[in-house]
């Protein structure tokens, strides 16, 4: 089987040279001359390999981070077919941008750490994430719709590399959809800002100017994601080795297993553990160095 073993760390922090070359090739079975996608932070090696399913590849990753050790580099194994894909779906909160909006909010009514600490454990997958949405968004009663410009502006900032990710797909006929269980007040601005062609989300309940401490029923959450996911790949007629998705939660998880590349993004543990790849130091044109994209080919 032809594979290919990507070694990527984050643009600002360059971390590969040729002696973590020599060491990868050292541990890989029949490998090929590695390709340099962009000096220092992203290398590409194929390999021949016995490998029959997803088990054999996380024992060659097992063995490529063990030659890593402890330096800051991400390693992504997979087919070496159909690596660019046709179909994205990325998580928004602590994926896209780099905060989780609901916190951000909460902040505005003195509420942020309580707020945050539910968060936390529905994005571990410690308590379901509907109830526990419901119950954070119950606390912004009565807050006014105007807060969300404030927080958008001084308080949301895009993950490093996103638009790149989502400029440079585009450019190459790939679909980008933006899918949140967090609302659409955040992903229709951070959905335009990155350059997504949709988006989906959660609503809020909106009366007289203010929020009325409730969110639109069915909420978007895990099997909502999911059935995006499959809805996207099926309207564009696509395979599922076609798809890429992105995310860091627990309810990002079922639309990570189903994609052809499933990429959990700085994420939590669970999530990192279940998912096919995971990027733990890389921003996210990581995801476009998996694909087998050179730096001088991206867009944005």
């Amino acid at each position: 089987m032809s594979l290919v073993a990507t070694l990527i760390c984050n643009p600002a922090n360059p971390a590969l040279d040729s002696t973590i070359v020599d060491g990868a090739l050292a541990v890989l079975p029949s490998p090929g001359m590695a390709q340099w996608l962009f000096d220092e932070v992203a290398v590409d090696i194929p390999f021949e390999s016995p490998v029959k399913g997803p088990d054999d590849i996380k024992a060659i990753e097992t063995r490529l981070q063990r030659a890593r050790g402890d330096l800051p580099i991400d390693i992504v194994v997979q087919p070496a077919a159909f690596r660019r894909k046709k179909l994205f779906l990325a998580d928004m909160d602590s994926t896209m941008i780099g905060q989780e909006c609901i916190d951000e909010l909460a902040d505005f009514a003195g509420l942020k750490a309580h707020v945050s600490a539910i968060t936390e454990r529905a994005m571990r997958g410690e308590i379901e994430f509907e109830p526990a949405l419901r119950e954070r968004v119950a606390l912004l009663k009565d807050m006014p719709v105007g807060v969300v410009d404030e927080v958008l502006a001084k308080h949301i900032t895009p993950t490093p590399g996103g638009r790149e990710l989502v400029m440079t797909m585009r450019a190459n006929g790939a679909y980008t959809c933006l899918i949140s269980g967090g609302f659409t007040l955040f992903t229709r601005a951070v959905a335009a800002k990155i350059g997504f062609q949709e988006n989906r989300a959660n609503a809020l309940k909106v009366r007289d100017g203010k929020f009325t401490g409730e969110v639109a029923e069915p909420i978007l959450g895990r099997a909502a994601k999911l059935a995006t996911l499959i809805e996207l790949r099926e309207s564009f007629d696509l395979d599922e080795i076609d798809t890429l998705v992105t995310g860091d939660g627990a309810n990002d998880l079922g639309m990570i297993q189903a994609a052809g590349l499933g990429v959990a993004y700085h994420a939590k543990p669970a999530v990192a553990a279940a998912a096919a790849a995971r990027i733990d130091y890389g921003d996210l044109t990581a995801l476009l160095y998996a694909q087998g994209y050179r730096r001088e080919e991206f867009v944005g």
